[in-house]
């Protein structure tokens, strides 16, 4: 019996269980618990679960603020240059200071001249004033005027006024209202018949009006009736009207 109770020591080392003794000589091996003392067979920890990590939340989108389009306004002006309301009036070879082709401030001629294109303007007279004995004139000599009435373009080379105080003469005093510049378009004439001439001078001067538009330093592209405003053949040149015309 010992060394049965002995072998049921054993026994029950090897299995990790209790060993009920009773006072049979038979003994039973009861079932292992699920600890024994201090022995408990160590449980396989469950793994924690990793927590989710929160979905950081999108920013949302700043909606974009669409800039405006200004649109700026401008008013177109009559013309490119510096429009003048002007009495043009016409002088020639038989009524130039002397009779003749002389001019007071040569530029571009020698001799009033010219056909009326940007490259070659006809010569322009305009009132001047003494001073002090200095000569100055109303626009600066080679001055470029482009005049639609005759659709020619002038150039500054001349002077309208005699004597010692021109200002006091016309081209600077006598022109009329609603006008603020007095200029004298050459019209030619040499040879041709005084009568003729003045005919075509009165003419130019106030047949459509005594008011005309000039344009100071204009574009180069208006249309241009070349020939001098007293044709070589007689003829007067046509008159336009106010309306600037540029080439297509």
């Amino acid at each position: 019996m010992r060394i049965r109770y002995l072998a049921l020591l054993i026994a029950a080392a090897l299995a990790g269980g209790d060993i009920a003794v009773v006072a049979s000589t038979s003994a039973r091996v009861l079932p292992p618990r699920a600890c024994v003392r201090h022995r408990c067979r160590p449980t396989t920890p469950t793994t924690p679960t990793t927590p989710t990590t929160p979905t950081t939340p999108t920013t949302p989108t700043t909606p974009t603020t669409p800039t405006p389009t200004t649109t700026t306004t401008t008013t177109t002006p009559i013309t490119q240059g510096v429009d003048i309301e002007a009495y043009t009036t016409g002088y020639g070879w038989p009524d130039n200071t002397p009779p003749g082709g002389a001019i007071s401030n040569p530029v571009i001629h020698q001799t009033a001249s010219g056909t009326g294109t940007y490259a070659d303007p006809i010569t322009l007279a305009v009132g001047h004033s003494i001073t002090h004995g200095v000569d100055t004139l109303d626009y600066p000599a080679g001055t470029i005027f482009y005049i639609p009435n005759v659709r020619r373009y002038f150039i500054v080379e001349d002077t309208c006024g005699d004597g010692p105080t021109p200002q006091d003469e016309p081209c600077n005093i006598g022109y009329p209202a609603g006008t603020t510049a007095w200029v004298d378009m050459w019209v030619g004439g040499e040879g041709a018949p005084t009568s003729a001439v003045e005919d075509c001078e009165s003419f130019l001067t106030d047949t459509n009006g005594v008011a005309h538009l000039i344009i100071e330093n204009p574009v180069s592209d208006y249309v241009v009736v070349t020939g001098p405003l007293f044709g070589t053949n007689g003829v007067c040149s046509q008159e336009y009207g106010n309306t600037p015309v540029t080439v297509p």
